[in-house]
């Protein structure tokens, strides 16, 4: 049944006569008996008795009477959600990321998303590894993924993520410099999450541009570990600057790299149409950056 024949029963049962019902729907009365007649006869019966002066619902009708109000009522319902939705004044969105990228800049961009949206749920999804966060996307659990890489997942779409400057975090006290240059970078003891990581990349890309290999003193899953081990003593490590702030504020050492190092990474989906949520947060994020799709 098609919404319109839906709403043409409804209006002769409610108004008890055709002419009546096609008054009401400002249609011609003809057009009006003639689409209830294509319906009796998909439905195999009668569903009113005509008579002299109207009509009369026969027991067919009586059944489909409260059915096609519920249809009426959740096609209304469904419009309203989806007006709501589109409106942004409900929805949701789901995003992945990797640690790093969650707190930095995904925290500071759904702030200002939520300001203007406040309607919409969000859901953060933080699996850590690079791997895992793509998997997600491809699955469709998530509708967007942040990633700590320079180009797009094979298959999927995306942007470039604001730039963020990298730092060392060492040991409290451990530095009398105001700096620190790559190659005495490389000759110290990391404190790392495992491979496949935003924090472990990071350092590994870094070690690896003066061709040798980090030695890894401490390697650990939690994130939130990292800090406090490097506090400790454990080694040292390389944070963007928000955590790295975070960091000199609990009494580590925070130095700046020399080159300076900035890592970017993406915000990526699957190819097609995005939710109105997810749309929304993809252009709140292009000029902040000044990319375009696949940028």
């Amino acid at each position: 049944m098609e919404r319109r024949e839906v709403e043409y029963f409804l209006a002769v049962a409610e108004h008890g006569s055709f002419t009546g019902a096609s008054k009401a729907l400002r249609i011609a009365q003809p057009s009006l008996s003639a689409a209830i007649g294509q319906l009796e006869h998909r439905l195999g019966g009668r569903l009113f008795h005509r008579l002299p002066h109207g009509v009369r619902l026969t027991q067919a009708g009586e059944a489909l009477l409260e059915p096609a109000r519920q249809v009426m009522r959740d096609l209304n319902t469904a419009q309203d959600s989806v007006r709501q939705v589109l409106g942004l004044t409900a929805g949701r969105l789901d995003i992945v990321a990797q640690t790093t990228l969650a707190v930095d800049p995904l925290a500071r961009l759904l702030g200002e998303f939520l300001r203007s949206h406040p309607k919409v749920d969000v859901r953060v999804l933080d699996p850590e590894l690079g791997s895992t966060v793509t998997s997600s996307v491809r699955a469709g659990e998530c509708e967007l993924g942040m990633v700590d890489m320079a180009s797009d997942p094979e298959g999927l779409e995306g942007i470039r993520l604001p730039g963020r400057e990298i730092y060392a975090v060492l040991p409290p006290g451990g530095h009398p410099r105001k700096r620190i240059g790559l190659a005495e970078l490389a000759a110290l003891d990391f404190v790392a999450t495992p491979p496949g990581t935003a924090t472990r990349a990071v350092i590994e890309d870094v070690v690896a541009s003066l061709e040798l290999h980090p030695r890894v003193s401490v390697e650990t899953a939690h994130q939130a570990m990292i800090v406090p081990l490097v506090l400790a003593g454990a080694g040292a490590t390389l944070l963007p600057e928000s955590m790295a702030a975070g960091a000199a504020r609990e009494g580590a050492t925070v130095l700046p790299l020399r080159p300076k190092v900035v890592r970017a990474g993406r915000l990526f989906w699957r190819p097609g149409p995005l939710s109105p949520a997810a749309a929304r947060f993809v252009e709140l994020v292009s000029p902040s950056t000044g990319a375009r799709r696949g940028d």
